[in-house]
């Protein structure tokens, strides 16, 4: 029905990840989008009708609507009243507003309506199809020709249609339609029919079809014309849903039996310079919703993507096939699972991936199927992508049944990062984030800030669409053993549209390796599920290649302690309802794999700890490669090789205290261990080979042995991995027993009181000022208190970091070395002044060599054997300088109170 127009546009899409800071130059506004795609995912202001749009046609700057309403209106908040449009309104491409041009296409008996609209080759003329007996009065059998100069109707264009016309394709003498009918001018034309294009008289083409059409388009060079529509038969021959024929006589040059599921149809046929799509809709099991490429060189398949979702209309426009349906399940070829409807899709031309454009509307009115048709408009230079329906939201905001998108102005920013950092060994720390989402975008832009520096630290570039949002990390080399640091991250497009900054993560080097999680990445975990997030809904991934992060699902508890092992890690809790996690990226698993989780509970309803299935938010229908637990508290490991084979332990583990369980398999069968020691095994080495994502905290465990109460766990887990390897014995008991090894502990201690003195204003107290400073000539001094605690028992202090945040104020930095003394004279916030200063000790227990303009917090280690004969008591520090050039700090009053003074403990074995 439509023809695409354009050249192409290169296909470069990648996913990268460096430490090195890159900057974005000026980018032409029309390339701001991904390539290929043409058109950004921002809604455009458009006038909308009361009922569905069935037809979309463009000629000289004006975009043609036909449906079935009787009024337009203004978009919400828009200027302007409701007017009259009788299934029929012409609107001005680039403003979207109504033009002069206005026409009635009304029946006197039934319900008018308007299925089809295109332009003659010269674009003078437009063709209107549907069910009518008049335009503006003017006598019509369902078929009438406009003159698109003066918007009148062609009174000598006369051809009589029986019955609703649903699509028409025109050459310079011929004008195509496809619909209900069975005769034209009283002569058998059943479903498919061609008039001359001046006067409407019948053409000897003859391509009978014994059920409704609903798509015709002429090939390029003019020879053939496709159908489309509900058929079985054309010309008696056997071809359903899809047919070639001769453009003069009808005669069927193609035919496709078998080829598209019998409870299929096609609704919709575009082609471009190479090649020809359709769109198609089944109803029942076992359908073919989605679409089809095939070669106009030999009319034969080039690729079929296999979405699920009633596909209505497809349109190719620069390489690029834009589609609208409402795609639920595109698992069939590798995507997105059954789930959440998605209207507006694209694709290259060549192939069936998906691309980075996704705006998105409801299902809407009527049938309730969402977005109908489309059509590109151009005025001005810009190109106006046009969609039609019986949606009544775009984007989440009220507009109905009619929307547009331009080829430039790209204004919605990427959603906003969630971030995680974590240390496992010092010098080095990674910060991990869920990649953004941005509806015309999907290679952004991540730039990482340090401890509120203004600047970024580090720029990573990455890859992402609605239905695949990998992690991203970058790790810093640069930090130091003992101190804390804070990160943030935004997101920003190729226009320049930035994410607000994300949540801050704060992270501690530890000052030795941190024995069990490096363990796991040692021994080849490729999926870490550690539970320390503090925000929802990102589950970081903590292994080596870190990209296998996962979702929270409906709120499950985070940071419960304690965690299954020794240190600051957290667990995750489940209520046995609904809650759990499941794998943000589509996977495989191999011929050999392990499982390794701890968990805690004492539920007597049992549920499913860890496994594999084929959806995410929604119940598996496909699901192996699991534990979960009996309700008598028993432990099953289970697979699938078209019955189920099972390992359970013969002793139950809901006796609400930490246990260890690890599952693996290969080619020496299945093994069970639980606390390091193996339970059990079964010579099974297969399993179920599907694409899917893994669950933590509950999936469907329909048909399997023993069967809980609850197919979700109630209860908490810690340390969740997966391996592609299987674990031998040795490292499944090296990691039950590291799990209870000393590890270092983390104190954060934040100033109970802290001023400054000042010798231009020696009577003055700052202890309610939100500022601190520090100066040798004229003098500031800064001081600060912390309350210490005490060494937990079996532990020394190995290390304390004290952190400081320059404030905002022009110039805050300093030139000069700051030191850290100790406070040897009594001292009170309230009452300190420069005359009545405290006495200092002359030994300084840390310095900060210099520190940088801009607002940001800065560290610097203290002689941790004076800090430690300090521990249990109050302990006074002093910031001094012997240098002009002054350093201003937030104090504890500041009213962010981010930049509070702060210590970092770190304690561990002797």
């Amino acid at each position: 029905m439509r023809r695409s127009r354009g050249l192409a546009a290169a296909l470069g899409l990648s996913l990268a990840a460096t430490g090195a800071t890159i900057g974005l130059g000026l980018v032409p506004q029309a390339a701001a989008i991904t390539p290929p795609v043409a058109f950004t995912a921002d809604a455009l202001a458009t006038w909308q009708p009361n009922g569905v749009v069935w037809a979309l046609a463009e000629a000289g700057g004006k975009v043609f609507v036909g449906g079935t309403f009787s009024v337009v209106r203004p978009p919400t908040g828009g200027a302007g009243s409701e007017q009259s449009a009788v299934n029929f309104v012409a609107l001005d491409a680039a403003t979207g507003a109504p033009t002069a041009c206005t026409l009635s296409f009304t029946v006197g008996g039934g319900t008018a309506t308007v299925r089809a609209l295109t332009l003659s080759p010269d674009r003078q003329t437009l063709y209107a199809g549907g069910y009518f007996g008049a335009v503006n009065g003017t006598p019509v059998s369902s078929l009438a020709a406009i003159d698109v100069a003066t918007c009148t109707v062609k009174t000598g264009f006369r051809p009589a249609f029986a019955a609703t016309v649903r699509a028409l394709a025109v050459t310079g003498d011929t004008v195509y339609a496809g619909g209900d009918f069975l005769t034209v001018a009283g002569q058998q034309r059943e479903r498919f029919a061609a008039v001359d294009a001046d006067n409407g008289a019948l053409r000897p083409f003859t391509a009978d079809a014994d059920e409704p059409g609903r798509a015709v388009e002429v090939t390029p060079d003019g020879s053939k014309v496709i159908l489309g529509g509900d058929f079985f038969t054309v010309n008696g021959t056997n071809t359903h849903a899809l047919a070639v024929v001769d453009a003069t006589t009808g005669a069927l040059a193609t035919s496709y039996p078998g080829f598209i599921e019998n409870n299929s149809v096609v609704k919709d046929v575009a082609t471009d310079a190479t090649g020809f799509y359709t769109a198609n809709e089944g109803t029942g099991g076992g359908v073919f919703d989605g679409r089809i490429a095939l070669n106009l060189a030999d009319l034969g398949q080039r690729w079929r993507d296999t979405c699920l979702g009633a596909t209505q209309a497809v349109l190719p426009y620069q390489d690029v096939l834009y589609s609208a349906s409402h795609a639920h399940d595109c698992s069939s070829v590798g995507e997105f699972p059954d789930g959440q409807r998605h209207h507006l899709l694209a694709q290259p031309t060549t192939g069936t991936g998906k691309l980075g454009w996704a705006p998105d509307t409801n299902d809407g009115i009527g049938e309730g199927i969402g977005p109908r048709v489309m059509a590109v408009g151009s005025k001005s230079g810009v190109q106006y992508l046009w969609v039609g329906g019986e949606f009544t939201t775009v984007n989440g905001a009220a507009q109905q049944s009619l929307t547009r998108f331009a080829s430039t102005g790209d204004t919605g920013a990427p959603t906003v990062p969630v971030a995680g950092a974590v240390s496992f060994a010092p010098g080095e720390a990674q910060v991990r984030w869920r990649t953004s989402l941005d509806l015309d975008d999907s290679a952004l832009t991540y730039k990482i800030y340090r401890n509120g520096a203004a600047t970024p630290i580090a720029t990573v570039n990455a890859d992402s669409l609605f239905f695949r949002r990998p992690q991203a990390s970058w790790t810093d080399t640069t930090v130091s053993a003992g101190q804390s640091y804070t990160y943030r991250v935004t997101a920003t497009d190729a226009a320049g549209n930035a994410s607000a900054l994300s949540g801050t993560a704060s992270v501690t080097v530890p000052t030795s390796v941190d024995g069990y999680p490096n363990q796991v990445r040692a021994d080849g975990a490729q999926q870490f599920w550690r539970y320390d997030e503090s925000v929802p809904p990102f589950a970081a991934d903590s292994s080596v290649s870190g990209n296998q992060a996962g979702v929270h699902l409906n709120g499950p508890a985070l940071r419960q302690t304690p965690g299954a092992v020794t240190g600051a890690s957290t667990a995750i809790g489940f209520d046995g309802t609904n809650t759990q996690v499941y794998g943000d990226k589509r996977q495989n698993v191999g011929s050999t794999y392990t499982v390794e989780t701890w968990f805690r509970t004492n539920t007597t309803r049992g549920g499913k700890l860890v496994g594999f299935g084929n959806n995410q938010d929604r119940t598996s229908s496909q699901y192996d490669k699991h534990v979960y637990m009996t309700n008598d508290g028993r432990l099953v490991f289970g697979v699938y090789t078209g019955a189920t084979r099972t390992v359970t332990t013969s002793a139950a583990y809901n006796d609400n205290t930490w246990h260890h369980v690890v599952a693996t398999q290969g080619p020496g069968g299945m093994t069970l261990y639980v606390d390091g020691v193996q339970k059990g095994t079964l010579n099974v080495t297969t399993h179920e080979n599907f694409s899917g994502y893994w669950h933590a905290g509950g999936d469907n465990l329909g048909g399997w042995p023993d069967r809980p109460t609850s197919d979700f766990w109630a209860g908490r887990l810690d340390e969740t991995a997966v391996y592609p390897t299987v674990l031998s014995a040795a490292q499944v008991q090296n990691h039950f027993t590291l799990a209870s090894a000393p590890a270092d502990s983390v104190v954060e201690v934040t100033a109970s009181e802290d001023t400054y003195a000042n010798a231009g204003a020696p009577g003055t107290n700052y202890g309610t000022s939100g500022s601190l400073a520090v100066r040798g000539s004229s003098f500031y001094a800064s001081y600060l208190r912390f309350e210490l605690p005490a060494a937990p028992a079996g532990t020394v202090l190995k290390s304390a970091v004290l952190g400081v945040k320059t404030s905002t104020m022009s110039g805050a930095g300093t030139a000069n070395t700051v030191s850290v003394v100790p406070v040897t004279g009594a001292w009170t916030e309230a009452g300190t002044t420069y005359t009545n200063r405290p006495a200092l000790g002359g030994t300084a227990l840390g310095t900060f060599a210099g520190v940088p303009d801009g607002s940001a917090v800065h560290s610097t280690g203290l002689n941790t054997p004076a800090v430690a004969a300090a521990l249990g008591t109050g302990y006074g520090l002093a910031l001094t300088s012997s240098g002009t050039d002054a350093l201003w700090l937030w104090s504890s009053e500041a009213q962010a109170n981010e930049g509070t003074p702060r210590l970092t403990l770190t304690f561990g074995a002797p």
